[in-house]
């Protein structure tokens, strides 16, 4: 049974961009299922860690809660990273976290990289911030990118989205052994 991990930066309560990942990983699970196996879904949501993140960078201590989440990273056999889009890049929560985890960590690991974003104008931040980050820790990011915008989620669009949504869980799901 594979193990996929929810790596979300989202801050805010609903957070978009944990619900853009819960969206991949549900169409991941169709994917992983359709080949008879069972998924087990992690999900590690940023926002609980940011003092503990700020910490570990600034004084070299892991707390506990800290640990769990680099260890339930280690242990899967893939993740969905998921980052809301400021300033034209991830988020600096979204840094931080894969700053304190060590490069051998996600070596060789299929991960699909998403983003949210308040317009296309953001278009270009998974393949010019987001993926040469994964592509530095030498993880195997899937070609499909997902940027989600409010664009992508009027009623005329969504047959688009949700086809970008299934390719790169399709993409993953080739990646991830069985």
């Amino acid at each position: 049974m594979p193990t996929v991990t929810i790596v979300s930066a989202g801050l805010s309560t609903p957070s978009s961009s944990l619900a853009l990942a819960q969206d991949i990983a549900a169409a991941v699970r169709k994917e992983v299922t359709g080949t008879g196996q069972t998924l087990n879904l992690q999900i590690i949501e940023l926002r609980n860690l940011a003092v503990d993140l700020a910490r570990s960078i600034t004084g070299d201590t892991t707390s506990p809660q800290l640990q769990q989440a680099i260890d339930c990273v280690r242990s899967a056999d893939a993740l969905i990273a998921v980052t809301p889009v400021f300033k034209a890049s991830y988020s600096g929560l979204f840094k931080m976290f894969f700053d304190v985890l060590r490069p051998q960590d996600i070596h060789e690991m299929p991960v699909i990289i998403a983003a949210n974003a308040g317009s296309q104008r953001h278009a270009l931040v998974l393949e010019y911030a987001v993926r040469p980050l994964f592509t530095y820790l030498k993880a195997a990011t899937v070609p499909t990118a997902i940027l989600a915008t409010p664009h992508d989620r009027l009623p005329e669009n969504s047959d688009v989205f949700r086809q970008r949504i299934h390719r790169a869980a399709h993409e993953l799901a080739l990646l991830l052994k069985p």
